[in-house]
Formats: structure tokens, sequence, C-alpha cells
């Protein structure tokens, strides 16, 4: 997901899918300790999208955009 498309999300459009990141990263990690992950790569990416979430979501609170 681009920034871009990030900043068009309405707030609760950002908070549900920050509430999805953070459940898909719980699985890959859970997935990764029991050896059933097939793409280790997938934790990164997935790390990199919540954390332009959250970043647009402090911009947001802070007003800075």
């Amino acid at each position: 997901m681009r920034v871009k498309e990030v900043r068009d999300l309405t707030d609760a459009e950002l908070i549900k899918k920050l509430d999805d990141s953070k459940d898909e990263l719980f699985k890959l990690r859970f997935q990764l300790a029991t050896g059933q992950l097939d793409n280790p790569m997938k934790i990164k990416e997935v790390k990199k999208n919540y954390a332009r979430l959250k970043t647009i979501e402090t911009e947001r609170k802070l007003g800075i955009r």
C-alpha cells in the first residue's frame, strides 16, 4: 500500500487497516515460530505497511497534513 493510498483513507478506514495489519503481523509471527511460514519476507512487508499507517495516524492527530 502506497502512502498516497493511505492518505486517501478516512479515519475509520485507517483504524480498520491498522487493526487488520496488526492481526496479520501476529499471525505471521506465530507461523514463523511454529515453522509454517512459507515466505518470511511477508513479515517485513506487513511491518512496513503497519508503520506507514501509524505514521499517517500520528500526522493526523498532530495536524501536520
